[in-house]
């Protein structure tokens, strides 16, 4: 009896629970290395810092998406091997890889996964996989999520900056931080509920995965439980400690052979590289909207992002389009840009919004029109509301630099928007009820887009932020889903014109490393820029108006790494 127990433990520890009972591993490895961080769009940038010229570069979140859903179906691939040493990416995109790497073990395809030390996000991603392993010398810990929000008022003060605070919304707290020195009962609400709905569902999918209940799993942050590698495996987080030559070995045990280098492995790169294209007359669009929406800068430019969906609906060869979503929000007028050439669209593509970490405040306004909108349970979301700041700095200069500013003007209103002196009551009720116009609007548009009443939205407004998960429980979402499930669904969408085999095509185009040392200022995308722009129609104080931003939620979510 005892040597059958022996058997049976040497059985386990040389097969993947997903391999075929009794039979090794026959195939190659594909190793997925996330020491490059994860970004939305592949980039290589040259940055200066303390240590000189560096060269940076990340992966793609659909390379790696692509690569997972083919390697699944592919016949020369017998497992995934993840290494997760020095991870580093955003909650969403932790999300949607951990549920590539689920569908991949569900085919009967094993995962193991490597990591020096373990944080809530490289865990989170980790505790997927069928095996998963440490180094013996190893650390880490699990400590719950936590932000960090900074509050000015008292500083302000000091230097006699005047700020006030126009907004529709009791949540929409972007702009507290300059008004008071403490959180209001209301933004402490919301990040505490949005905390706890994105811990919840981290801690729940790790407990899945180890066949734990979510209170064990939450007890271990708690409880400040975990450290060395060996408390993680007393803790039933890990599967073994190894060094990386025992490692090396443990997978080449798994294809019958106790030496590596007869195992065929392929990288995770390489091996995307080398995915076939489909017909360049029938495509799939991505259109990228990530970063804060402005009428210039380098993030979501509204200008130049409506042109390009313009283009995108002009192309014939386009049957589809996903409009990825990574936003916090922005400028009026340049989300409103956006939203019309995204409804002039829809007229003639199927469109189906996915959102990757943001899709808030400007970002939602611009997608709530979409077809179907797929979103991550990690998405921050929402936060359907408006506010505008308006700063006076005629005190503050006068007392600290001992300037004094004079104004002359032609009439009792020429300097509300100088900056100088603070709103009179009358102009902060001009400010107020533009403000309100703005959120009738916005209200408007995510009603009509959402096929819901406009005082349903109302409700769930008020620049309140969810999270995905949320969002899907109040009818701002459709389903929860990776980038690929929202091309899947693009695709059905389109039905016979595009067919199954397509080509997957992204928008705007990435600028070479080249490309960007020839025009570092980007100036040159602006060569067909109209002459005329809306928003330089607008009466002054609207401009004015039109530069505050929807929202600023750039919370920052502590120890996701």
């Amino acid at each position: 009896m005892k040597k059958l127990v022996l058997l049976v433990a040497l059985f386990i520890t040389l097969i993947a629970p997903n391999a075929l009972a009794g039979e090794f591993l026959k195939g190659k490895i594909l190793r997925i290395d996330l020491s490059k961080s994860v970004s939305e769009r592949k980039s290589s940038d040259l940055t200066l810092s303390a240590n000189g010229l560096q060269f940076n570069s990340s992966v793609s979140l659909l390379d790696i998406e692509r690569a997972l859903q083919k390697a699944e179906e592919d016949d020369h691939i017998a497992m995934v091997f993840l290494n997760l040493d020095h991870f580093s990416a955003d909650m969403a995109s932790m999300e949607e890889i951990r549920s590539c790497l689920k569908d991949f073990s569900a085919a009967g395809k094993p995962v193991v996964a490597y990591a020096a030390s373990f944080s809530n996000g490289s865990y989170y991603l980790g505790s997927v996989a069928d095996r998963i392993f440490m180094y013996p010398k190893g650390e880490g810990s699990l400590n719950g999520l936590g932000s960090t929000q900074f509050f000015l008022k008292d500083l302000l003060d000091t230097l006699s900056i005047d700020v006030q605070l126009i907004r529709h919304g009791k949540f929409k707290s972007a702009g507290e931080m300059y008004i008071r020195n403490d959180m209001s009962p209301e933004n402490r609400e919301q990040m505490e509920e949005l905390l706890g709905s994105i811990w919840e569902s981290f801690t729940d999918e790790m407990a899945a995965s180890r066949g734990m209940e979510p209170e064990k799993v939450r007890s271990f942050a708690d409880g400040l439980a975990l450290g060395t590698a060996q408390s993680w495996l007393d803790a039933g987080l890990v599967d073994g400690l190894k060094y990386r030559d025992e490692m090396e070995i443990y997978l080449a045990k798994l294809f019958g052979t106790n030496d590596p280098t007869q195992v065929k492995a392929i990288d995770m790169e390489e091996y995307i590289e080398k995915l076939k294209k489909g017909p360049a007359n029938k495509k799939v669009a991505i259109i990228y909207a990530e970063g804060e929406i402005a009428r210039e800068g380098s993030g979501i430019v509204g200008d130049k992002l409506s042109r390009q969906i313009a283009a995108v609906r002009a192309d014939s060869t386009v049957k589809a389009v996903v409009f990825r979503v990574n936003s916090p929000g922005g400028e009026v007028v340049a989300a409103d840009m956006i939203r019309r050439e995204i409804e002039l669209l829809r007229k003639d593509k199927p469109v189906v919004a996915s959102y990757g970490s943001y899709a808030a405040s400007g970002g939602y306004l611009i997608s709530a029109g979409c077809d179907r909108i797929i979103a991550d349970n990690t998405t921050l979301t929402g936060s359907i509301g408006v506010f505008g700041m308006i700063p006076s700095f005629g005190k503050a200069i006068s007392k600290n630099l001992h300037v004094n500013p004079v104004q002359v003007g032609t009439g009792p209103h020429s300097g509300m928007s100088s900056g100088m002196t603070p709103l009179s009551a009358e102009e902060e009720a001009w400010y107020q009820e533009q403000i309100e116009g703005i959120y009738d609007d916005f209200v408007g548009v995510v009603a009509e887009g959402r096929s819901m009443t406009t005082e349903a939205v109302d409700e769930i407004a008020q620049g309140r932020v969810w999270s995905g998960k949320d969002a899907l429980e109040i009818g701002l979402a459709d389903e929860r889903g990776t980038l690929l499930d929202a091309i899947d669904c693009a695709a059905k969408l389109a039905g016979k014109e595009l067919g199954k085999n397509y080509r997957i095509a992204v928008y705007p185009e990435k600028k070479s490393f080249k490309d960007k040392l020839k025009d570092p200022t980007g100036k040159g995308d602006d060569k067909d820029k109209p002459l005329v722009r809306v928003e330089d129609l607008l009466h002054p104080g609207l401009n004015i108006l039109a530069r505050m931003p929807y929202a600023g939620i750039e919370y920052q979510i502590k120890n996701i790494k």
